[in-house]
């Protein structure tokens, strides 16, 4: 199937009525979550995650997807109007955006943000489209040997870009690996980390897992703050960006276009850095950089686009290799592989209903997305009053009944309550349990790859330095854990000398 005949057929899927409306409720429920602060797209899918069970598979990804890329637009909402994201790749839309509501132009952000953020968003999906096939084919080369050397690369390129403390992000990968082992064996058939309890062996949920770390924990965090979410009480209006507007912001969009889809490429990457990024470089190449940080519309075109950009990126790894960019994304996967489906090289010729369907349902919601965010202003606004201990209560109660319909099982309820405490304590301690979920779910096919790998060269270790794809990919690896490592014992050092 060409990109053409593959585009109309995907087409074809969402607009069946049940996907049409799926997508619709996704990208509602982006939106949703990305005005209200605290929550993000990883605790509203991890909520969601067991709900997406009893849907058809299609619909299911829809719908998800839909949630990740429609948060980034709905964080611009709040960091114009409340100077808090509601994501945290709206972080940076918040030092110009919301000046420009104190100069009451809050009209053109939100507009130019909702608009840079429908040019990202589609030309990701067109660059997906055309690039994804060719990688694919590409893949269909790798074995065991490649796919264990790339899933090493991208968990150290998560821990190279983490945001915070090198060692924390490591020790986080190495629990996320630890606790992939938990269950029986799959050669061996003996438990691992199980402790004699039954209800190990099948190993830990994914949606346990993650509604306990992101759905729990959020809520109990946001249940001890008070945020002082002030709305800007002046009248938005005049949304559309006028000439002058628009002349300012082209550069900056389509810039951000190619900095977040290549930088959403990237393991660990994505929407966050895409953002800083581009405001860093709008404001490097920019003949007045002492208007950024003032109001100027520049600051919000870019990010606002990059992040949005960046999202779509991200699904190429997905897709052609099944190698999840961020915790968002490996949600996403392990979605996939619940449903019966492996993504990697054969994904778009044995599932091509669910990739041209995903594809074309992008297409679709990021339109959707516009006419949610622009005319429904005043609707998100009125929803940012919502005190927390009306909304994080109720967060808890669909944690737990999502917990619970997995597998109709109250152990299931205990593990994410479990996880929920780990994960308040986690982020307490400022760990981020992002890449744990990363490790968790990459950590079985890592195994099964490295076990594959020695079966191939009868247990000889040289296969993984033979092999050149392999070659490269440790040897980059090493490199970025050298780099990463000296610049934490450097950085230590000074410390040290300060003191």
């Amino acid at each position: 199937m060409d990109i053409f005949s593959g585009i109309l057929f995907g087409f074809q899927t969402i607009l069946e009525p049940s996907n049409l409306f799926y997508c619709f409720v996704g990208v509602f429920i982006g939106t949703l979550i990305g005005v209200l602060p605290g929550i993000g797209p990883i605790g509203a899918m991890s909520i969601l995650l067991p709900m997406s069970f009893g849907i058809p598979t299609v619909s299911s990804i829809i719908m998800l997807a839909g949630i990740y890329y429609g948060a980034q637009y709905g964080g611009s909402t709040t960091s114009i109007l409340v100077n808090i994201p509601g994501e945290a790749s709206s972080i940076v839309t918040c030092l110009d955006g919301y000046q420009m509501a104190r100069k009451g132009r809050a009209g053109p952000a939100l507009g130019i943000a909702a608009f840079g953020s429908l040019i990202g968003g589609t030309f990701s999906v067109i660059a997906l489209m055309f690039s994804v096939i060719p990688l694919a084919e590409a893949a269909l080369k790798f074995g065991p040997p490649e796919y264990f050397s790339l899933i090493c690369l991208s968990l150290l390129i998560c821990i190279y870009l983490a945001r915070g403390s090198f060692v924390k992000a490591l020790i986080m990968i190495l629990v996320g690996l630890i606790l992939g082992c938990v269950g029986i064996d799959s050669v061996s058939a003996f438990p691992r980390f199980a402790f004699g309890c039954p209800s190990l062996y099948d190993g830990m949920g994914l949606g346990q897992v993650a509604m306990g770390l992101f759905g729990i924990s959020e809520a109990l965090l946001n249940l001890e703050k008070s945020l002082d979410r002030t709305i800007f009480q002046t009248r938005v209006k005049n949304l559309l960006p006028n000439i002058q507007d628009w002349k300012k912001s082209m550069g900056p969009i389509m810039r951000g276009c190619l900095l977040g889809f290549l930088l959403g490429i990237l393991p660990g990457g994505g929407a966050v850095i895409a953002s800083f990024l581009s405001y860093t470089v709008e404001k490097k190449i920019s003949k007045e950089p002492h208007r950024f940080g003032q109001g100027a519309i520049e600051g919000v075109a870019g990010p606002e686009t990059a992040n949005n950009a960046g999202s779509g990126g991200g699904f190429i790894p997905l897709f052609a290799l099944g190698i999840p960019a961020n915790a968002v994304l490996a949600l996403l996967l392990g979605a996939l592989i619940i449903h019966g489906v492996a993504p990697g090289p054969t994904f778009i010729s044995q599932h091509p209903k669910i990739f041209w369907g995903v594809i074309a349902s992008m297409y679709l919601g990021n339109f959707m997305l516009v006419l949610l965010n622009l005319p429904l202003i005043g609707l998100w606004v009125k929803l940012l009053k919502v005190p927390y201990r009306i909304l994080m209560p109720l967060i808890l109660l669909f944690c737990l009944i999502g917990a619970y319909s997995i597998n109709n099982n109250i152990a299931d309820m205990i593990v994410m309550i479990i996880f929920g405490m780990v994960g308040y304590i986690l982020k307490k301690l400022s760990y981020e349990p992002a890449p744990l979920v990363l490790a968790f779910i990459l950590g079985p096919m890592s195994e099964t790859a490295f076990r594959q790998s020695l079966i191939l060269s009868d247990g000889r270790f040289s296969i993984f330095v033979n092999r050149p794809i392999s070659a490269v990919a440790l040897l980059i690896a090493c490199l970025l854990l050298v780099s990463t490592g000296f610049s934490f014992y450097r950085k230590t050092k000074a410390e040290v000398i300060v003191e």
